[in-house]
């Protein structure tokens, strides 16, 4: 029985989503472990889809229910969230302010014209560019842009940054645990480590409780790729215990079943060091999957370290969550213009 029955649904994605076996990235890692990969990153015909669409699916009909006329929500300047938020706005047909913070030192001559913002942009949202820097927590700047849109006359809908900390942002991932454990009956195994990128804390959060409910959430492993370890911990913990609650998972989550991997967040969020491209390059080589310099080049970085390293035991099966975020690429094109 499925922890989100009593929950409605708004269906933004296609479906359940394709778990991919990466033959030639398992043997560029020498072999003893067998990669996967789930591709969330084509979840949908949304603007290229994504994680965020999972959690707003569980987001939007408490939004319509509000009697809202628009959605509020906050990211960075290459915010893959505020590109699903827009794409969401417009997909139900509502209105859409989204802050875009200048949360990364990053100077690319177009990072603020191309990738996400272009994309949020082109669906109609009012894109608010702000100069204060990263921080997962509650924005002052989101606050006055809710209190903007009701200045104006409107009734604004409250997302936070990543859909992070709303009460519902972490049933989306819940049900990606549903999904793997479903998928893993027709492939006849099951997977020994799941990997996945956590900034704000909702996609592992909600993993986590799914997972939790199979007790295996200890084997999801987070790669932190906000290089503000203490207080994303704090932000999963907080999911966990609010969305554990909120299922009625039964029981509470110990704390070594919050895994988190504190060594590729460097040098800073968004930054993506030498090793980040690396990975990002690899898995482009060998698979074709594009992976971004914020999230999942870092998330992929850690996925190949920990493998080269001896992390996971010999024969284990190793399933990378990629969650999306490649239109990012585009505001970082220095890097790669030679590939």
């Amino acid at each position: 029985m499925s922890l989100l029955e009593k929950f409605e649904r708004y269906q933004l994605t296609f479906g359940p989503t394709p778990i991919e076996h990466l033959p030639r990235l398992t043997a560029a890692l020498g072999g003893k472990v067998d990669i996967y990969a789930k591709r969330d990153d084509c979840n949908s015909g949304l603007a290229m889809g994504g994680n965020k669409l999972r959690k707003l699916e569980y987001i939007v009909p408490d939004a319509i229910a509000s009697g809202a006329d628009t959605l509020v929500s906050i990211g960075g300047v290459q915010s893959n969230h505020t590109r699903m938020v827009a794409a969401t706005a417009a997909k139900i047909g509502m209105k859409c302010v989204v802050i875009q913070e200048k949360w990364v030192p990053h100077y690319d001559a177009v990072y603020d014209r191309v990738g996400n913002i272009l994309m949020t942009k082109l669906m109609g949202a009012d894109s608010r560019l702000v100069e204060d820097g990263f921080d997962i927590g509650i924005r002052k700047s989101w606050e006055d842009a809710i209190q903007s849109v009701e200045d104006a006359g409107g009734k604004p809908y409250a997302i936070p940054a990543g859909a992070s900390v709303h009460k519902f942002g972490g049933l989306g991932y819940v049900g990606f645990a549903e999904e793997v454990a479903a998928q893993e009956k027709d492939l006849g195994f099951i997977f020994d480590y799941i990997i996945v990128c956590v900034v704000t804390g909702s996609t592992q959060g909600g993993m986590i409780v799914g997972f939790a409910a199979l007790n295996r959430a200890d084997r999801v492993i987070g790669i932190d790729a906000s290089g503000t370890l203490q207080q994303t911990r704090d932000q999963v913990r907080k999911i966990v215990d609010a969305t554990s609650e909120l299922v009625n998972l039964g029981r509470s989550v110990r704390e070594d079943e919050i895994v988190i991997n504190p060594d590729y967040a460097y040098p800073a969020y968004g930054v993506p060091s030498e090793e980040t491209n690396e990975a990002i390059r690899l898995a482009a080589r060998t698979e074709a999957m594009i992976t971004d310099p914020v999230y999942e080049g870092k998330s992929m970085q850690g996925m190949i370290d920990l493998a080269r390293k001896g992390f996971f035991s010999e024969g284990s099966k190793v399933l990378y969550a990629h969650l999306g975020g490649a239109p990012a690429l585009n505001g970082y094109s220095y890097y790669y213009k030679d590939g």
